[in-house]
């Protein structure tokens, strides 16, 4: 069984080590005390938690963690959606009097409506511990200055980043309410060492650089830690990233708002996340049958929270599509983030997911910005790609997705900054349905 377990206080840091079960997990009493503790916490007094709970059958605590994982139910984020519109403005998954809670975030709605997320001071001092570690790994600490480009807004990823880059000693600047072009003047005069931000916006900003005449080789950015966006475990994004901030090295992380940060990358193992286990219990299964997957297989990244107690989550589907590994003790997500699961499309036969064709058109150094369509209208799906290129880098790139995807698509060329840039999670892909 792909599965892991919480460790201990102060697991996640350098020479750290898990105590995995010979099944796979880590079924040591610290995963079954861990989780005792926050239903204890929470079943008294989070309406949301207890009712569902109680009509499965599950008010009592687990009695092992085989019980918890297969007689407690999985969450899905439907279900919180539909909590929150029939218990506006905030939904019913707190544990805490309204006037406990201190912070207010809301997800980004890119997979449907978006969700508000409330936090007490203890749980966003859990979740900054988790973006400490995310920074220490990437080797980010006192004498570091870091630029953080964009407004943060009602997004909770880069809150709690500013925050932690702060507590680690670290001079910390936003650029919010700025252009890309201030924000790259900002970055030289400056002297940053670090930079936060999303993939594309790394991308974006280099390539606003070169239209401006700004030679990014005077940068001193080291290290850009990308959050947001799948890309940054990808090698061809990563390489197109490192070749356009001549100096710096990318270090990847995932999260998400209901979450909080749940991995960061560590130095020696370059392209793949590592979970912070001291905040998680952590499952993967196949999202059809909802069995857990062996190692070394895709799955669905299925987590329960365990300091977030003021608004907890037991069991919580991600959508995140991963491929669980074990390194030093550890559990890991080989290769990043693979995709998500409700991202997938099928086009004649072939599952098709975003983050592969994101891969391969960033192997194409001469593709800037592009599009991609998917065309329900006929008989067939078809798949076809904007891309701001020349028609030989277009004919390149076609290519190379056939050869990759098995799959023919047709790579239009369209004028450079003719489509969308974005500083937050990209939008790229749009359907035109049936009928």
């Amino acid at each position: 069984m792909s599965q892991t377990g919480y460790s201990g206080p102060g697991a996640d840091g350098p020479g750290a080590t898990a105590r995995p079960h010979p099944s796979g997990a880590s079924d040591l009493p610290d995963s079954l005390a861990a989780i005792r503790d926050l239903l204890a916490r929470v079943l008294p007094t989070n309406g949301f938690q207890a009712r569902r709970l109680a009509s499965v059958g599950c008010s009592a605590v687990p009695a092992s963690m085989e019980d918890f994982r297969t007689r407690f139910p999985l969450t899905t984020k439907a279900e919180l959606v539909a909590d929150q519109a029939a218990f506006p403005p905030y939904g019913s998954n707190l544990t805490f009097p309204p006037g406990a809670y201190t912070r207010c975030h809301q997800t980004s709605g890119t997979h449907g409506a978006p969700m508000r997320w409330l936090d007490t001071p203890e749980s966003w001092s859990a979740m900054t511990d988790g973006w400490v570690e995310v920074l220490r790994q990437a080797g980010v600490g006192p004498g570091d200055r870091a630029f953080f480009p964009f407004s943060f807004g009602p997004f909770l990823g880069f809150w709690l980043a500013f925050e932690a880059s702060q507590r680690l000693g670290v001079l910390s600047v936003a650029g919010g309410g700025m252009g890309s072009s201030l924000r790259l003047k900002v970055i030289l005069e400056q002297g940053f060492t670090v930079m936060c931000c999303t993939p594309t916006y790394a991308l974006h900003l280099a390539e606003t650089a070169r239209a401006e005449g700004l030679d990014l080789r005077r940068s001193q950015v080291r290290r850009i830690v990308v959050a947001g966006e799948p890309g940054g475990s990808q090698p061809s994004v990563r390489a197109r990233i490192e070749s356009a901030w001549p100096g710096a090295r990318v270090f990847d992380h995932h999260g998400m708002t209901e979450t909080g940060p749940v991995t960061y990358e560590s130095p020696e193992l370059p392209g793949s996340l590592v979970l912070l286990d001291s905040q998680f219990f952590a499952e993967v299964i196949d999202p059809v049958t909802l069995a857990p997957v062996p190692e070394g297989e895709v799955g669905e990244l299925v987590l329960t929270t365990l300091k977030r107690v003021g608004s907890p989550l037991l069991r919580y589907r991600t959508g995140d599509r991963v491929r669980p590994r074990r390194w030093r003790g550890r559990w890991t997500c080989e290769g990043g983030i693979l995709g998500r699961v409700d991202d997938m499309v099928v086009v004649r036969g072939v599952n098709l997911h975003p983050s592969a064709v994101e891969a391969v058109v960033r192997s194409v150094e001469a593709v800037g910005e592009y599009r991609v369509t998917v065309d329900r209208t006929g008989d067939l799906a078809e798949v076809s790609i904007e891309a701001e290129a020349d028609p030989s880098a277009c004919r390149d790139l076609a290519g190379r997705l056939h050869r990759a995807l098995s799959l023919r698509m047709a790579v239009t060329p369209v004028p450079i900054g003719s489509l969308p840039r974005f500083d937050l999670k990209a939008r790229r892909w749009r359907t035109i349905p049936a009928g």
